[in-house]
């Protein structure tokens, strides 16, 4: 399943802004570098975490690449003393070699990672630290019933180009993938149990990112059926607690590397 192109909405993405920049958060602190100058964020969004990596390295040249104007269109308001580009992640290389390439929740949009994460490696500088952050819970609820979701209604035709196997592969597949580049790689995987609140609030979470594309195929009659189906089936996968709070375990893969 691939997703270049996507309808993205920084408000709805931003409604979990706190869950969601805590792992960004835990992979920029394993980053060792200490006074890089180039420092490029692959994916940059709304630009919430490049505001942190500005903040670790306030003397470095922070640029931001993300092919969603509307993201970077906030992104610039909030932050305009940071360079942003707009550019496709499956095709971009910096113009010259980076000190830190950092990616949180970008790079599971994109196929072909056996080719795309040693053209990165290449793209740093010697001694140059690539960090990474991909989402991994495709196995989980959240996830696998929109698959089902999609299978069970009069939208089937349109949304079944859209399923497909996971995105990202285990950790040993990225290790074995990436030792041979690497000085130094450490790749772990953290489940983050996230403790939400509001009317069906996975549902919310998922319609920030994984659940948009398959919204995007529908009218707006079967966005509301849709919406409604794969709700109901959630709220029987996560039920909310007694005070309203609702559990949602995450699992997220992180590698960090230091070129050879």
């Amino acid at each position: 399943m691939l997703f270049l192109h996507m309808s993205w909405n920084p408000a709805q993405y931003l409604k979990f802004s706190q869950p969601r920049l805590r792992p960004a958060m835990d992979l920029l602190a394993r980053i060792p570098s200490e006074q890089p100058d180039l420092v490029y964020d692959l994916g940059c969004g709304a630009g919430n975490v490049t505001a942190a990596l500005l903040q670790r390295w306030p003397r470095a040249q922070v640029i931001g690449v993300d092919d969603s104007a509307p993201m970077l269109e906030q992104a610039a308001k909030a932050l305009p003393q940071v360079q942003w580009v707009q550019h496709s992640l499956a095709g971009w290389r910096p113009e010259r070699q980076a000190d830190v390439i950092y990616s949180n929740a970008a790079l599971h949009w994109l196929p072909n990672h056996q080719q795309l994460f040693p053209a990165l490696v290449q793209a740093l500088s010697p001694r140059g630290v690539l960090a990474i952050q991909m989402p991994r819970n495709f196995a989980a609820p959240s996830h696998t019933l929109i698959d089902a979701t999609a299978r069970a209604g009069p939208w089937r035709s349109k949304l079944e180009p859209l399923l497909g196997a996971a995105p990202v592969r285990e950790a040993q597949f990225y290790y074995a993938l990436l030792a041979p580049l690497a000085q130094e790689l450490d790749i772990w995987e953290t489940e983050y149990l996230q403790v939400l609140s509001g009317d069906d609030p996975v549902k919310e979470w998922t319609k920030g990112t994984w659940l948009m594309p398959f919204l995007d195929r529908l009218d707006a009659a079967q966005r509301v059926a849709f919406e409604a189906d794969y709700a109901l089936r959630l709220r029987a996968a996560y039920p909310p607690l007694a005070d309203g709070t609702t559990l949602f375990p995450f699992r997220r893969l992180f590698i960090v590397l230091r070129r050879a």
